[in-house]
């Protein structure tokens, strides 16, 4: 199956069919796909949504995670994610990229690159990762400003307000802000960096909408699986950097192996076959679109 064909792809708009995702029973799990192949895997190993992190994006880049890229940059990925999954993907959408009306622009440029979610955070530029100090945040009214803003542009595209109020208003803080965006129409609400399942189920009581929750490697939330955090009452998990984190420490190998040994032969066991890797892209596929292609044959390998 590829995007190029018309029939192999989704009929239905992606906010609704991400929006049926939550609704349907147990919880929706979200894995990190940062690219069209990663994006390939995850649907491969049989996840029916994906999350688009701006923090995998942003490194993905060579950039820190602050707030630096641009809508452009952002739908960049999110066609490549889309296209080759043809999964329903929730797009990281930092602070909105502005105020209101750029809000406004950003949940339609998401929508026409094929995202099914959007989130929005109300932290001030420069953002950080939720699992960091300091952060600023943004007034609850402003950001409740924003998040009505995206509901007035989105033909379909579900949205998802994040807080990050737990450092500098504490608990109670965090669930006021929800509640008032719950209010300007946020169809679910990102608790950020909970640290631990007291608060996570407090959250839960006390916030009547879809709840999302992080787990984050090296953060301030503890471990937990997902059938865990569905017993605390939440409808999606995100896994947002686990699969960048994943390649970049291969990656940092294979560099330092080559540097080290002038070859890569010591980690071949460890890599993705050619006709792996053809299998995940449908290489054969495409070819067989084109009439003029001859089906390609696959070396054996590398004689010794």
């Amino acid at each position: 199956m590829t995007y190029l064909v018309a029939d192999d792809l989704p009929q239905e708009p992606a906010g609704h069919r991400f929006r049926a995702l939550v609704e349907s029973p147990g919880i929706a799990r979200l894995p990190g796909a940062y690219n069209g192949l990663s994006a390939l895997q995850a649907k491969a190993a049989g996840f029916q949504g994906l999350y688009l992190s701006g923090a995998a994006m942003s490194a993905q880049m060579g950039l820190p995670d602050l707030g630096i890229m641009t809508i452009d940059d952002v739908c960049f990925f999110t066609r490549q994610v889309s296209r080759a999954s043809g999964l329903p993907i929730l797009v990281d959408g930092d602070t909105g990229f502005g105020e209101a009306l750029n809000v406004m622009q950003m949940v339609r440029a998401f929508e026409d690159a094929g995202a099914g979610a959007v989130q929005i955070e109300d932290q001030l530029l420069p953002k950080k990762c939720g699992h960091l100090n300091d952060k600023k945040l943004a007034p609850a009214a402003d950001m409740a400003a924003k998040v009505a803003a995206a509901r007035k542009a989105r033909r379909h595209l579900y949205i998802v307000a994040r807080t990050d109020a737990l450092e500098r208003e504490g608990l109670e803080g965090a669930i006021a802000r929800a509640k008032l965006y719950v209010e300007a129409g946020a169809d679910a609400i990102f608790p950020e960096a909970l640290n631990d399942a007291e608060a996570f189920a407090r959250f839960a009581a006390e916030v009547k909408v879809p709840l999302l929750a992080n787990m984050t490697e090296f953060g301030k939330t503890p471990f937990m699986t997902a059938q865990q955090f569905e017993q605390l009452g939440y409808k999606m998990v995100i896994w947002p950097v686990s699969a960048l984190r994943m390649a970049a420490k291969a990656h940092e190998e294979l560099y330092a192996t080559l540097r080290s040994e002038g070859w890569v032969k010591p980690l071949v066991d460890r890599m993705q076959t050619r006709a792996e890797l053809y299998a995940t892209i449908g290489y054969h596929e495409y070819e067989e679109l084109d009439g003029t292609i001859a089906r390609s044959l696959i070396p054996n390998g590398n004689p010794d």
